[in-house]
């Protein structure tokens, strides 16, 4: 355990009475008193405040002062329209592989001069070292140190972020900006991953502390943790990098195509160009062997990972495995994603699920289990 990272509020957990366990090499809080249960539904009714400083914050600038430089050579390892994308926006995006795999999803912002990604932290290493083995000659890449990342998400994050940072409120999704922040400046995008409306907000380390109590000072406001964190994203349809897309996951098996812009396609203007573009573009033509889909089991078991899904009842050979699986507090329910072949993917297909020995029905639903409520 001694070897873990800690974030700039660490110790403020600690004092919070969080249960605190190792993921992505961090020791990071799971929970709070108030319980996995009732921190997912304060997020849905109010505003829950997130640490998630030991995601990977890394600005790429373009070595010759043009944008367009950095946003079309970051657009040889993503199959993002990059260059489309306007100042003081966000587009979610991922690095593939050779394989058509993803390596990674992150976020991507048009700060002006510059381009400003957040990376996972399980894979912010390779990250850093796969755009400096790619990038380096027309950009700088460059980790960036010393500053603490929250997320603010849910119905009240505005009404309650405003109150530290005013010019939150005329933030749409997807906007990104720059404020003041007790002399510092407040990296702000309007996003999330919980499926609210919501805020992440980079500030340094030495103001994290007191960005936090405000927050948790205001009634609105309560500290989540990551239990609470993962079926905030399984209800509003989320993949998780490492569970639900992978290396082995293309992105069109993942049903993230809406993510692959028409530019980046075959027949546009800048097709492929991007690490496993053979694969990308074939299945986004031909369709793709196997697809990630919602299930809601009957009765009230959740299904979880690796959880083997079988065609009916007595078939020995399974079409598909769930990645995610829990209750939904929001729906009252269990709740899982995963994994079938294609021919068995339609929207109220009934499957089996194999649990202790027994198959055990599950419905393929349409995604998010429920609604999104982003700032459009």
């Amino acid at each position: 355990m001694s070897d873990l990272k800690q974030t700039a509020l660490h110790d403020l957990h600690v004092e919070l009475g969080a249960k605190m366990v190792p993921f992505a090499g961090y020791d990071m809080p799971v929970q709070y008193p108030l319980g996995v249960l009732k921190e997912h539904l304060h997020t849905r009714a109010k505003a829950g405040l997130f640490d998630v400083g030991h995601m990977g914050q890394v600005i790429l600038t373009p070595k010759s002062g043009d944008l367009a430089d950095a946003a079309l050579a970051l657009e040889s390892l993503v199959p993002v329209d990059v260059l489309g994308l306007g100042g003081n926006r966000q587009r979610y995006g991922f690095f593939t592989n050779d394989a058509g795999g993803i390596r990674d999803d992150l976020m991507i912002a048009n700060r002006g001069d510059h381009l400003f990604l957040v990376v996972n932290a399980a894979c912010k290493d390779a990250d850093l070292a796969h755009m400096e083995a790619h990038l380096s000659d027309r950009c700088s890449v460059r980790m960036v140190e010393g500053r603490a990342l929250l997320a603010l998400q849910g119905p009240l994050a505005e009404t309650a972020l405003t109150r530290l940072l005013p010019g939150v409120a005329d933030m749409r999704f997807m906007d990104v900006a720059i404020l003041p922040y007790e002399g510092a400046e407040a990296w702000v995008s309007r996003s999330g991953y919980t499926g609210e409306d919501g805020f992440e907000i980079s500030v340094p380390d030495d103001l994290a502390e007191g960005m936090t109590r405000a927050l948790l000072a205001m009634d609105e406001v309560q500290p989540i943790g990551l239990g609470a964190r993962d079926s905030l994203r399984l209800e509003g349809g989320l993949c998780l990098y490492g569970h639900d897309i992978d290396e082995t996951t293309s992105p069109v098996e993942a049903a993230l195509t809406w993510a692959i812009q028409k530019v980046r396609r075959t027949s546009g203007a800048r097709a492929g160009g991007f690490p496993g573009a053979a694969r990308i573009l074939g299945e986004l033509a031909e369709g793709a062997p196997r697809k990630r889909v919602g299930l809601r089991p009957e009765g009230r078991a959740p299904m979880r990972d690796h959880t083997r899904l079988f065609a009916d009842q007595d078939s020995d050979s399974p079409i598909g495995e769930i990645t995610s699986g829990g209750f939904g507090p929001t729906i009252k329910g269990p709740m899982s994603m995963g994994y079938v072949k294609a021919a068995h993917s339609a929207l109220g297909t009934t499957i089996y699920a194999e649990l202790r020995g027994k198959r055990l029905p599950a419905t393929i639903t349409k995604m998010p289990f429920t609604p999104a409520n982003f700032k459009r």
